[in-house]
């Protein structure tokens, strides 16, 4: 099926395209404000998938939904996380080093959190995991795309701006149009289960926002750090999740297993974008 070729070289455009917009400065940040980085990258390789499987505790779905919203938890930020992010009144240069971060940590991460999470939520109906393979295919269209990104950027020298501002427009388009493609394919499942499926989806949505900014502020980062770090924690990398549900399945088209990612696609801006500005105006009265 052409999903099967589109979906991952879309993906990897998109990483491409977060690539083509960093700087060897956004790494340099890790060091430069360690605290904050660390505090943000743990948020979302750990804390979120613990909130997600607590929340699985409490909402019950049938076992093929509940280990799609683990796949949704095990992915980075997404790639407007850094447009909403500036709305919001963040640290943006924090929020490129942690979706940058992160996303390249996600080739280690998400093969084993996968493997974890089929034998918890699939038992014995668990297709065969093989981090191995799901690793290197991870690699192929994230790190390496990412990697390309960063040496194209610096080839271009002085037309990168405008360079980066057509490209980063072209993966927006493309990250919808994977969304829309997953919807489409599950819609009738979608309509069946979406209220079994979108109450957890927006309280998970809410709950990362508060946490996000709660632990943050709790740690003495400033207003524009802990608002970066809920973002981050709030906008997930939905295309890695259907893409990544499609590698676990390993069958033609868009997996069952992608149905929270799709739908998370879609809700997390009805949630995040009221969320952004509530935040930013309990900063400014702080």
């Amino acid at each position: 099926m052409i999903v099967d070729v589109a979906l991952p070289l879309s993906l990897a455009f998109i990483m491409f395209s977060l690539g083509f917009g960093l700087t060897p400065a956004d790494f340099g940040r890790v060091l430069t404000m360690p605290k904050a980085v660390v505090v943000g990258m743990i948020l979302q390789i750990v804390a979120l998938p613990v909130i997600a499987f607590a929340l699985l505790q409490v909402f019950s779905l049938p076992p093929v939904l509940a280990f799609g919203v683990m796949l949704l938890s095990f992915c980075p930020g997404g790639v407007t996380s850094n447009v909403l992010t500036k709305m919001g009144g963040g640290n943006v240069a924090l929020s490129i080093t942690l979706t940058a971060v992160v996303s390249l940590l996600s080739m280690l991460t998400v093969p084993f959190l996968v493997a974890w999470a089929a034998d918890q939520f699939l038992g014995t109906q668990a297709p065969d995991i093989n981090v191995a393979s799901i690793a290197i295919a991870m690699f192929a269209i994230t790190v390496l795309p990412v990697l390309l990104g960063l040496g194209l950027r610096k080839l271009a020298g002085a037309s990168a701006m405008r360079a980066e501002q057509i490209i980063t427009i072209i993966a927006m388009v493309l990250f919808a149009v994977i969304v829309v493609a997953a919807l489409a394919v599950n819609w009738t499942l979608i309509t069946e289960k979406f209220w079994q499926l979108g109450p957890l989806l927006m309280v998970m949505n809410v709950v990362l926002l508060i946490v996000g900014v709660s632990i943050s502020r709790l740690l003495g980062l400033s207003g524009p750090d802990g608002i970066c770090i809920s973002i981050e924690m709030g906008v997930q990398n939905a295309a890695l999740g259907i893409a990544v549900a499609g590698l676990v399945a390993q069958t033609a088209g868009i997996s069952e297993f992608a149905i929270p990612s799709a739908l998370y696609g879609i809700t997390m801006y009805l949630v995040s974008i009221p969320g952004i500005f509530i935040l930013r105006r309990f900063f400014n009265q702080a």
